[in-house]
This record gives structure tokens, sequence and C-alpha cells, in this order.
């Protein structure tokens, strides 16, 4: 059964802490091993975010629904309603949890901001690691972010811890896409596996059977979540997962109206369009033509 837990201040009961200095935040110091997080449940949902900072670890981590080898200066992102896995392998891993229910960002643009990271819904081998020169930039902000916590907490300070939490995650996103960038001879050749992907997808007539390639079917046969694909893929090309999908439907489109004698809506079928209109209307916004007037350059 898996355990919910819905209140900061019941997540340090269950640790074994004192009370939090505000009920809606706190970050959990595990630097100095006072902090024993093998007394968590072995499965359990939070009602907020966590974002890790994980400056030691001891032999092999659990992070969501999976173990994973990682190096010492990784950040990991959890958001409400995610289910999390623990173990006892968390004893002796070092680092810093900051923990936030959403209600401590309401009023802010974060409140909505935050949800658009698609890094909380990414998995555990896309996890953020980070060069020496980025832990240090991450490790001043989690130091600030203490310091106000531990300080008086007034509207003042509200705002500060605020705009530190903005900073972090903006810095996150920045090095992710470094992370793509330089991470490339470890994910492999992405762009090429795509490529070879979605040709045996309609050189094999699925989409007959399953429709238009979707962005989950993708991520599923590259082991990536579709958030870190699209994330991954933008980064690289300026494109997402599902434009790079549109892409090699235009493409294949294209070679069906000029070298074949299918109707538009055979074509819209074969591609694995339930309707053909859907299939016009997107030639129409990639080509500023339709299907029709295509085929026709090729027919006059």
């Amino acid at each position: 059964m898996i355990s919910k837990l819905d209140s900061i201040p019941e997540m340090h009961r269950m640790l074994g802490l004192p009370g939090p200095v505000h009920p809606l935040i706190s970050l959990l110091d595990m630097t100095n091993n006072i902090v024993d997080l093998t007394r968590l449940p072995a499965s359990y949902v939070t009602g907020f975010y966590k974002v890790t900072f994980v400056t030691k670890v001891s032999g092999q981590f659990r992070y969501g629904q999976s173990y994973y080898d990682f190096d010492e200066g990784t950040m990991l992102f959890t958001a409400p309603n995610q289910v999390i896995a623990n173990t006892n392998s968390y004893r002796g891993t070092k680092g810093y949890s900051l923990i936030i229910h959403p209600d401590f960002l309401q009023g802010h643009p974060i409140a909505r901001k935050i949800k658009q990271y698609g890094f909380f819904s990414y998995a555990s081998n896309e996890a953020l690691h980070l060069s020496d020169k980025e832990k240090q930039t991450i490790l001043s902000l989690y130091q600030i972010i203490g310091d106000e916590l531990n300080s008086s907490i007034d509207e003042v300070s509200h705002e500060l811890v605020i705009a530190q939490l903005e900073l972090l995650l903006s810095y996150a996103k920045r090095f992710y896409k470094r992370q793509f960038l330089t991470r490339q001879v470890v994910t492999g050749n992405l762009l090429e596996q795509l490529e070879t992907i979605l040709s045996k997808f309609f050189e094999e007539d699925k989409a007959l059977s399953q429709g238009v390639p979707t962005v989950q079917y993708l991520a599923e046969q590259l082991n990536y979540t579709p958030n870190y694909l699209s994330d991954m893929l933008r980064s690289l090309t300026g494109l997402n997962a599902q434009q790079h999908i549109h892409q090699q439907l235009i493409e294949r489109s294209k070679d069906l109206l000029s070298g074949t004698n299918m109707s538009v809506s055979e074509v819209a079928y074969q591609l694995g369009f339930e309707h053909p209109q859907s299939f016009s209307r997107l030639f129409k916004i990639k080509t500023s033509m339709t299907p029709a007037a295509f085929r026709q350059r090729f027919t006059a």
C-alpha cells in the first residue's frame, strides 16, 4: 500500500524531526546524517514539490520507482502526487532536500510557472548531473534559502525565498540544456535514432493499426519520459518531439502525394489519421497549401 504524506509537518514527524519553522516549506539538511530517510515508507506520495541536491552518494540510490547509480552532485525533482520509492540504501547519502507545499507559492507567478518545468516529471535515469562549478552555484542558493528559513519569517523573507527558488529552477533549466548537449555521447545519436524509429513505424505500416505515432510511443522506444525527450530535442534542434513527428508526417505525405495515385483520404489513412480532414489541416498549416494543391504541382 502506498502511503500519502499531505503536509510538511507530517513528514517531519515521520522523520523524527522537530516541526518545520514554516508549515509550507522546509529545507532538510542531510549533510550531517541527522535526517534518517530510511524512516520513510517503502513507497509514498506527497502533496508537495521536492528539489533534492545530492552531494554524497552511499551505495545504490532509489529515485521515483527505479534504482539509479549516479555521480555525486546530482539534482532530483518530484512534484505533488508522484510516487516516490524509499530504500535503506539512503543511509549515508548526503545533501539537501527543499520541500515546498503548493500553497507557499500562491499569489506569485511561480505558482503557475513551476508546473511548466518539465524536469519535475523526468524519470530516474534523467536526473541532472552537475559540474563542479554548477554544484557551487546550486549549493549557494540552498544556503541562502536555509539562512532565510532559519531567520525570523516575515513578508520579506517569503519574497526572498520565492526569488531564490525561482533562481534555483532557472539554473536547473540552464544546466539541463547543457546536459542535453554534453551527454550526447551517453544518449547516442538521438536524431538518428528518432529517424530510424519513425521510418520503421511507417515502413511496417504500424500507422494503419496504431494511428499517428505519438510522443509517448517515441519516448518508450528511446527509454525516456515524454517531457525529457521533448526538452532534449528542443535544446538540440529547436523543435519538440511532436514537431519532429509532424515533420516526418509531412515528408511522408509529400512522397505519397507526388509518387503514388493514392487519394488524399488514402494518404491520410496510410499515415494513421482517423479523419482525412485532420491530415489536410495539418498539411495546410505546415506547407501553406492543401494536399490537392501540392499534388497538382506534379500533375500539371
